[in-house]
């Protein structure tokens, strides 16, 4: 049995975000506090980081790392802001947390944890607008003890939009299109045998699995999904409002890093 998760990385939201669009900077805050509340609730130590109004999308922290029996591998984008993004967390988790990390060193290379979905058993890289083969190629490089299979993402999401993590060797997808073309690909080419829960809407495939509970969006987002989760789960899960802080995101898993840990993390 695999050691349970510990703690959570989070960051603060920035007052910056709101420049994104049509935002509401006090909703996104609630609902970002209450999405740490609730990571609590479930066990997690939460390490909340605070907003940098110079990074708006640093709450997606999921974006700037992988984290993987102890060992972080650090993301590489070609957009600015969301490489510092990336060099500011490999910092944290080097000096401040002491966690061992891996820079990617190909300059080509790019590298988004959205796109990245560790199954327990094996990697499943997202092909996409953020992440390219050579930063695959990185994953593969970083944590050799596993298989990692490259999977093309066609549009402006990442893998995790699609498909996430919904139990033991059970993967959440939605019934779009896109996605069932996505789960496909994963089915032919994965080294192991994987269930599936399979949902109506598609922004409720991005769910988190936490040391035994599921944690997904609300009814009010996913109506038609929720009654397919009270119906089809029988293992303990949650539910959270994300509609406004999540608009520039792949949803639930991108606010968090989650490390697991057997000695104690020095406070930041």
């Amino acid at each position: 049995m695999s050691p349970k998760y510990t703690h959570a990385i989070v960051a603060r939201i920035s007052n910056s975000l709101q420049e994104n669009g049509n935002f509401d900077i006090k909703l996104a805050k609630q609902q970002h506090e209450q999405y740490c509340t609730l990571l609590r609730e479930i066990g997690l130590d939460v390490i909340e980081l605070p907003p940098d109004d110079a990074l708006p999308e640093g709450v997606f922290v999921e974006s700037s790392a992988i984290v993987c029996n102890g060992v972080a591998l650090i993301g590489r984008s070609e957009n600015i802001k969301r490489q510092r993004e990336a060099e500011s967390m490999a910092i944290i988790l080097k000096k401040e947390l002491d966690i061992p990390v891996i820079e990617i060193d190909d300059p080509h290379a790019q590298l988004d944890g959205g796109d990245v979905l560790f199954t327990g058993h094996e990697f499943f890289i997202g092909i996409s607008a953020f992440t390219n083969e050579e930063g695959a190629r990185a994953v593969a490089m970083a944590y050799p003890e596993y298989p990692v299979t490259p999977i093309r993402v066609n549009g402006t999401k990442r893998l995790k939009y699609y498909v996430t993590m919904a139990g033991p060797d059970v993967l959440c997808v939605s019934t779009s299109p896109t996605c069932q073309e996505i789960v496909k690909r994963m089915e032919r080419e994965a080294s192991f045998t994987y269930q599936k829960l399979t949902l109506p809407e598609e922004s409720a495939a991005n769910m988190l699995y936490i040391n035994g509970t599921i944690v997904h969006r609300s009814p009010q987002e996913i109506p038609e999904a929720y009654k397919t989760l009270k119906d089809k789960i029988d293992i303990p899960s949650r539910n959270i409002n994300i509609s406004e802080f999540s608009q520039y995101s792949s949803g639930l898993t991108s606010s968090c890093i989650l490390l697991r840990r057997w000695k104690s993390i020095r406070s930041i």
